[in-house]
C-alpha cells in the first residue's frame, strides 16, 4: 500500500482528498493535519466521513514521513516550508499555486511579490493530466491546478491547437467553495444567497495558467462572477474563428482531442435538457463536460465546459496525477459517477 498524508485537511480540498483517497484501493491515509483541530476525528469537520473512518488530526509539527503528502496549504506555504516536505516524501503534489507557473517574473506579476523557493520551480509538472500526462508519469514533483483555469485549458485547448482561434471572450460562473472554508465578508450567508457577483472582470489570477498553456499570444479576456452555487465552474467562451468551419468540423477537432481522455466528456445534443454542460451534473465527479454551438455563418463558436471546483478542478486531478506518479491506471479512484438529481 502507498502511505498517503494530507497537509492542510480540514478545507475543503482537504476533505475531498480525503474522501477519494480514503476509498483508493492502493492508498493507505497515515497523516492528516489540522493546526486548528488537532486531536478531533476528522468527521468532525467532514461530516461525510462519520461512520467511515476514526482517523483523527494531528498537528503539522508532528507529521511523519509518508510516500506521497498532498499540501492542501494556502498560497506561500509550500515554497517556503518544500525543504522540510521533501525530506518527508518523495512525491509531492501541491494544490496550491506555489509551482503553477514556471516563470518568477509571471509568478511576481500575478501573486504581488518575489518567489520564495524560485529553484524548485522547474522541479515541479503542471498537473494537468491531459496536457502533460507523460511528464506526469514517475514524476516526483506536481503541481495543483486553477479551477477556472483548467476549465478554460480543456475547453479551449482543441481549437488553440489547430490554430483556428482569432479572439476568445470568456465569462466563468462559479461556486462559493472556491473561496476556501474561511468565512468572510462575501461568505455571509444574507450577503452571499442569491448572489450574482462579477468580482474579477478584468484579470483572475488564474489567467497566468491559462496564457501558460494555451500560449500568451492568444487574445484571451475572461471575467469571474460568483453565483448561488456551492460546488462548481460553468464557462462559455465566444470564441471567434480566423476559418469558416462546419458544425461536423467542431465535432471531428473534439473528438480527435478527446476520444482516449477519460475524463473528458464531450455534451452538445440537438435537444433535451441537459443538451449542454452542466455544473451541477460533474458535482463530487473527475469530469469535464464540454459543448459547443456554432454561429450561422460557421466564424463564431460558443464553447461551454463545466467542472467540480473541488474535483477536476482541485483534488481529483491531484489523485490523477498520483496515479500517474505510481505508474497506476490513472482512473484508479475516480470512476464516481456524480448523483442526479
Amino acid at each position: 500500500m502507498i502511505r498517503a498524508a494530507i497537509v492542510g485537511g480540514s478545507g475543503f480540498t482537504g476533505g475531498e482528498l480525503l474522501r477519494l483517497l480514503y476509498f483508493h484501493p492502493e492508498i493507505e491515509i497515515t497523516q492528516i493535519t489540522s493546526r486548528e483541530h488537532a486531536g478531533r476525528y476528522v468527521y468532525t469537520v467532514h461530516p461525510n466521513m462519520r461512520g467511515v473512518t476514526r482517523l483523527q488530526f494531528i498537528h503539522p509539527d508532528a507529521l511523519e514521513a509518508a510516500d506521497v503528502l498532498f499540501l492542501a496549504v494556502p498560497h506561500g506555504h509550500s515554497a517556503n516550508n518544500i525543504e522540510r516536505y521533501t525530506a518527508l516524501a518523495p512525491k509531492i503534489i501541491d494544490l496550491s499555486a506555489d509551482f503553477r507557473l514556471n516563470s518568477t517574473t509571471t509568478y511576481e506579476k500575478w501573486y504581488g511579490q518575489a518567489h520564495p523557493a524560485p529553484e524548485w520551480l522547474a522541479r515541479f509538472v503542471y498537473g494537468l493530466p491531459e496536457h502533460n500526462r507523460e511528464q506526469l508519469r514517475g514524476a516526483d514533483f506536481a503541481t495543483g491546478i486553477g479551477c477556472n483555469a483548467t476549465t478554460l485549458n480543456l475547453a479551449l485547448l482543441p481549437l488553440v491547437n489547430a490554430g483556428w482561434v482569432d479572439s476568445i471572450h470568456a465569462e466563468l460562473k462559479v461556486g462559493s467553495s472556491e473561496g476556501g472554508n474561511s468565512p468572510n465578508a462575501g461568505s455571509h450567508h444574507p450577503i452571499r444567497s442569491g448572489a450574482v457577483r462579477t468580482y474579477a472582470a478584468t484579470g483572475h489570477r488564474h489567467m497566468a495558467e491559462a496564457q501558460m498553456i494555451l500560449g500568451d499570444d492568444i487574445p484571451l479576456r475572461f471575467s469571474v462572477t460568483a453565483i448561488e452555487m456551492v460546488r462548481g465552474v460553468h464557462l462559455l467562451a465566444h470564441v471567434e474563428l480566423k476559418r469558416t468551419i462546419a458544425e461536423k468540423d467542431l465535432w471531428k477537432l473534439y473528438r480527435s482531442a478527446y476520444r482516449d481522455e477519460p475524463f473528458i466528456r464531450l455534451v452538445a445534443s440537438k435537444s433535451g435538457l441537459h443538451r449542454l454542460p452542466e455544473p451541477r451534473v460533474v458535482a463530487g465527479t473527475n469530469y469535464c463536460d464540454i459543448g459547443f454551438e456554432l454561429s450561422d455563418d460557421g466564424q463564431h463558436a460558443v464553447i461551454i465546459a463545466a467542472l467540480d471546483n473541488l474535483g477536476k478542478g482541485a483534488a481529483g486531478s491531484a489523485v490523477q496525477c498520483m496515479n500517474l506518479m505510481f505508474d497506476m491506471d490513472e482512473c484508479v479512484g475516480l470512476q464516481f459517477s456524480g448523483i442526479y438529481p
